[in-house]
């Protein structure tokens, strides 16, 4: 029983990394995380979120059906669902998470050594602004409240088992694969 969990603040590179590490090991899943936000152009329901009502989420919450869950953004819920990882885990496949620092650290609490954790740092929070803003996916307000967050979530980087600054997309997917595949061996 093995988690490979990416964490990262919005707009440091951990989807690409997660989504160049699941064509390069067969053995992972992504976990599609639930959300109450919106979804962004070319985003489909139960591929990369499963987007539910705030009170569909909150009635899940109620019946415990999240192994991990918190409010990122006030009123913007997102977590991962047991039965998605049991059902990764009833395949023999091991799910890789794309996750915010404080759901990542949850992970790690709860599946200790079963759990290898990297976080991906941005080379600086100018150039996540300018990555943010190149997205054009959020107004300045939400790329602002992005940002901050972002600055309280760099400090929890110790608490992870590697941390892989992206101020190069090739290089930092060949270090976090590297990372990876001495973990999924062993």
């Amino acid at each position: 029983m093995k988690l490979l969990v990416i964490a990262a603040p919005s707009g440091a590179g951990k989807t690409t990394i997660v989504q160049s590490l699941i064509k390069e090991f067969p053995r992972l899943r992504f976990s599609v995380s639930a959300t109450t936000r919106a979804p962004r152009k070319n985003e489909k329901n139960g591929t990369d979120y499963f987007f539910l009502e705030k009170k569909d989420f909150q009635k899940k919450i109620k019946l415990n059906d999240f192994l991990e869950w918190e409010e990122v953004y006030d009123g913007t819920f997102y977590g991962t669902l047991k039965s998605n990882i049991t059902t990764i885990w009833g395949n023999n496949h091991v799910p890789i998470f794309d996750v915010d620092v404080k759901g990542g650290l949850n992970l790690k609490e709860m599946y200790g050594n079963h759990v290898l954790s990297i976080f991906v740092m941005p080379p600086s929070i100018e150039e996540l602004e300018s990555r943010l803003k190149k997205r054009k996916t959020e107004n300045i307000e939400k790329i602002n409240q992005r940002l901050s967050k972002a600055k309280k979530e760099i400090l929890f980087s110790s608490k992870f088992d590697y941390v892989v600054i992206n101020d190069n997309i090739k290089a930092a997917k060949k270090q976090v694969h590297k990372i990876a595949s001495k973990f999924l061996d062993s």
